[in-house]
């Protein structure tokens, strides 16, 4: 990634990475859950021609935390990606999302078919289900651990290190990958290094969707979509279950490449090869 930008939000100021440009295709590239903007830095050079943006979502890597009384949620999640593209003068772009960044795309791209030419779904589709009979014990879980949140300290990392060593054995990620994530996403603090996101990113969700109401989301994503999975599936979307959700898009198309969860960062090369043609159109 080329240079750095920063733009104020209603939510606080949202900073990032920005590469290409020039009259490139706007592509607008969201990354996974405590993730950040050095997610698509393997990615990107693999990439060139487009105009991509990458920001650090709200609570993650460099970009302000949400207000207390605000939620991380995927509904105001939709609004901090409208909220950036207008900022950048886009009414019309491209989504690239990993993970979690592909759930939030899939959720804008479905809300607003007028601004999302094309989308670019890697590792999800759609959000993670509910099946209705846990409602009142997820809406416990999370009420509970909202409130216990005040009294739990950070960890600190005496030096970088062994941050790393913690993302490469929670991601299965080569060390390489792993210091890019953590050097954009720690803070120097009195002993050491702690983790720059938010706390409130690791609550539990209070409400989520059915099975049933991502099936209609996903149905409701009419541009062209391009899906890549990896092999094998992550535990919380089945291979059955994923490739039923990107069956019912209208003009989807599915790819599978062998790989981890984070395929985007450690193989960008293959990535690219299946993404790159698609992205430009």
């Amino acid at each position: 990634m080329t240079r750095g930008f920063e733009l104020a939000l209603p939510g606080g100021t949202v900073r990032g990475l920005r590469a290409g440009g020039g009259g490139g295709r706007r592509v607008l590239a969201l990354h996974g859950w405590l993730d950040n903007a050095a997610s698509f830095v393997p990615l990107a050079p693999h990439l060139p021609g487009l105009d991509l943006v990458v920001p650090d979502l709200p609570g993650h890597g460099r970009s302000d935390h949400l207000p207390r009384g605000m939620d991380y949620s995927f509904a105001g999640a939709v609004h901090t990606v409208l909220d950036i593209a207008d900022a950048l003068g886009w009414e019309r772009f491209t989504l690239l999302g990993h993970s979690m960044g592909a759930g939030i795309a899939s959720l804008v791209t479905a809300a607003c078919p007028d601004r999302v030419e094309r989308l670019v779904a890697i590792e999800a589709l759609g959000a993670l289900a509910e099946v209705p009979g846990r409602t009142v014990e997820r809406l416990r879980e999370a009420v509970a651990a909202t409130r216990a949140l005040p009294g739990k300290r950070l960890r600190v990392f005496p030096d970088l290190e062994p941050a790393v060593r913690a993302r490469m054995k929670a991601n299965g990620l080569t060390e390489a990958v792993a210091r890019l994530l953590v050097e954009r996403g720690t803070d120097a603090v009195e002993g050491g290094w702690c983790w720059s996101s938010d706390p409130r990113l690791t609550l539990p969700t209070m409400v989520r969707m059915t099975e049933a109401q991502i099936e209609d989301l996903v149905a409701g994503i009419t541009c062209p979509a391009k899906i890549v999975f990896a092999d094998p599936a992550q535990p919380y979307l089945p291979d059955p279950v994923r490739r039923a959700r990107a069956a019912l898009l209208p003009a989807g198309e599915l790819v599978v490449l062998r790989g981890g969860h984070h395929l985007h960062m450690e193989q960008p090369g293959e990535v690219a090869a299946a993404i790159a043609g698609f992205l430009r159109g």
